[in-house]
């Protein structure tokens, strides 16, 4: 009788160990709309969670279409997060989250919004991390929305998140001090569509334009980046590029880089390189984190302008 015991304490014991396992290998997933967001919600998560971006690195969150594929993943999301201020084109991915029935944090919310002109009105613009003081608002929100979630988690979560703003303090001091090398005169920032007007706010390029972004062929929002360019619209630009004195313009790596290259072998002003915005670079890329993708813009524009 005892013998039928031992063995049947042993029968239970083994069963419990693959319930222990599945457990432990069953994290929460988290679906972010750009990488930027996902790469933000990694730092904060670590292993305790899984996530995804439904953009792809060079993908452009103003023009995406949503997928079959997509609307899947969101379905076995826990938590979706969004950018918001209208970056996902047609709110896209408040929509896939609506419609999967899953909660979704807007992790600019409390950022201090620029604005920018579209279609004769004035929004806010989107693109708030670049700047890394508003990226700590971002922090601030994924953090919650994770913890909310996972609550035996918190204590992970906002640990990590104290460490990754410590980062983010690190990297607005050193880009500060790369800009310095950049003569004030020479600090002109002329980009594909104008993403870099939390940047140049922030680090003060382009004095003549209120430190905000000079975008030659395309807006933020709406229809699709340099759509709307006309050949009097098109003089206007070559114009003002000569005018700026810009010692270089820059490509993106989300937007078709055409229309810039045109202009800029008309202008005769030399490409500078090619710059993040909209989102990081590919897995092993310099840029494939937040942190490279600023440091190497950054690095890049000193080159180029200094």
């Amino acid at each position: 009788m005892f013998e039928r015991f031992v063995r049947l304490l042993g029968i239970l014991a083994l069963c419990s160990i693959p319930l222990t396992v599945v457990a432990e290998n069953n994290p929460k997933t988290i679906v972010a709309s750009t990488t930027q967001i996902a790469d933000f919600a990694r730092q904060i998560a670590g292993d305790r969670m899984i996530v995804h971006s439904i953009l792809a690195p060079g993908a452009d969150p103003h023009t995406y279409q949503p997928t079959p594929d997509d609307v899947q993943l969101v379905l076995g999301a826990d938590l979706c997060l969004e950018n918001g201020m209208h970056l996902e084109g047609k709110s896209w991915m408040t929509t896939l989250a609506k419609d999967a029935g899953k909660p979704i944090v807007t992790t600019t919310n409390g950022v201090q919004p620029l604005s920018i002109e579209e279609e004769g009105e004035m929004v806010a613009d989107p693109h708030a991390w670049f700047s890394p003081r508003n990226v700590t608002v971002y922090v601030s929100n994924i953090t919650r929305g994770l913890s909310e979630i996972d609550p035996d988690g918190k204590w992970e979560y906002e640990a990590r998140a104290k460490l990754f703003l410590q980062q983010l303090r690190v990297l607005d001091g050193w880009v500060r001090e790369q800009v310095a090398l950049i003569p004030t005169e020479r600090r002109i920032l002329v980009t594909t569509h104008d993403a870099f007007n939390y940047f140049c706010t922030e680090y003060k390029f382009n004095a003549n334009n209120n430190f905000l972004s000079i975008a030659p062929v395309g807006w933020s929002t709406g229809a699709e980046v340099g759509g709307g360019m006309t050949p009097q619209r098109r003089r206007l630009v070559v114009d003002s590029i000569r005018k700026s004195g810009a010692p270089a313009i820059f490509v993106e790596t989300s937007v078709n880089p055409k229309q810039i290259r045109e202009i800029a072998k008309e202008t005769g002003v030399a490409i500078g390189g090619e710059l993040y915005s909209d989102s990081m670079g590919p897995e092993g890329s310099a840029g494939e984190t937040y942190i490279g993708m600023m440091r190497e813009n950054v690095l890049l524009m000193v080159n180029a302008l200094r």
